[in-house]
C-alpha cells in the first residue's frame, strides 16, 4: 500500500496543510481543495496544546470518512510515537515531521503508513532516509532557495525531497527543476482570511491553479 500511495503521490504532488481548522470549515475546506482537484490533505497536530491531540484526531477521522475516497488524508506536525498511533487510528495515510526522529519514521513504518520526516541539513536527510523515511521533507526550503535543493541532490541523489515552506505559485515549478518531487504547501491555498470569509470557491481557485501547474488539470 506504501508504495501505491508513494507513486500516488509522486504524480499528483501537492500536499495540502490545513492548520488550525476544525469541525464544519475543516470539512469545507477539503471539499474546496478536492474540487480544485489536489488529492492530499495534511491535517497538523499543534504542538502549543490550543488545540488538543484529540481534536487534531476528530477532525483527521472526520475527514477520513467524509473524504477517504477522493483525498488522501494524513497528519502533520507528527513529533511523538503517541501522535503517530493517534494518527493511524483516526484513518491517517501518512505521517509528516518538521524534524528527523528515528522513533517517529519506525513507528510509521510499522504501521504501514507513508513516512515524511522533515530535515535541512545533508546529515538530517541521510539519517532519516536511513532510517526509513519514504519521502524527506526539506523545511524550510524558502530561506534557503532552490539552488539548495540542488546542491544537496548533488550528492543525495537517491532521496525524495519534498520541498515545504514558502513554496507558491512563482517558485514552485523552480524547487521542482532543482529536484523537489511533491510540495507541501498551507496557507498558500487555505487562506486563512477566505476560511474566515467562507469563501471556498476562492480556495478552490486556488487549487486549481496549483493543480494545473503541476499538470493535474488540462
Amino acid at each position: 500500500m506504501c508504495k501505491d500511495l508513494a507513486n500516488v503521490l509522486m504524480q499528483k504532488k501537492i500536499v495540502t496543510i490545513m492548520r488550525g481548522v476544525s469541525g464544519e470549515k475543516a470539512l469545507r475546506a477539503a471539499e474546496a481543495i478536492a474540487n480544485g482537484g489536489l488529492k492530499f490533505l495534511e491535517v497538523t497536530f499543534d504542538p502549543s496544546g490550543r488545540i488538543s491531540q484529540k481534536e487534531t484526531a476528530a477532525t483527521i477521522s472526520a475527514l477520513s470518512k467524509e473524504f477517504g475516497t477522493v483525498l488522501h488524508i494524513g497528519a502533520g506536525t507528527v513529533l511523538t510515537v503517541e501522535q503517530v498511533e493517534a494518527a493511524r487510528e483516526a484513518g491517517a495515510e501518512y505521517i509528516i515531521s518538521p524534524d528527523t526522529d528515528a522513533r517517529v519514521i519506525k513507528r510509521t513504518k510499522e504501521c504501514g503508513m507513508l513516512s515524511l520526516p522533515g530535515a535541512l541539513t545533508p546529515t538530517e536527510i541521510k539519517s532519516a532516509h536511513e532510517a526509513g523515511a519514504d519521502f524527506v521533507k526539506l523545511f524550510p526550503v524558502d530561506n534557503l532557495g532552490a539552488g539548495y535543493i540542488k546542491a544537496v541532490k548533488a550528492s543525495l541523489n537517491h532521496v525524495k525531497y519534498i520541498a515545504v515552506g514558502g513554496v507558491n505559485l512563482e517558485n514552485l515549478k523552480e524547487f521542482e527543476n532543482a529536484g523537489a518531487v511533491g510540495f507541501g504547501i498551507g496557507s498558500n491555498i487555505l487562506n486563512k482570511q477566505m476560511i474566515e470569509e467562507n469563501n471556498f470557491a476562492g480556495i478552490t481557485d486556488l487549487a486549481k491553479q496549483y493543480a494545473e501547474l503541476v499538470g493535474e488539470r488540462k
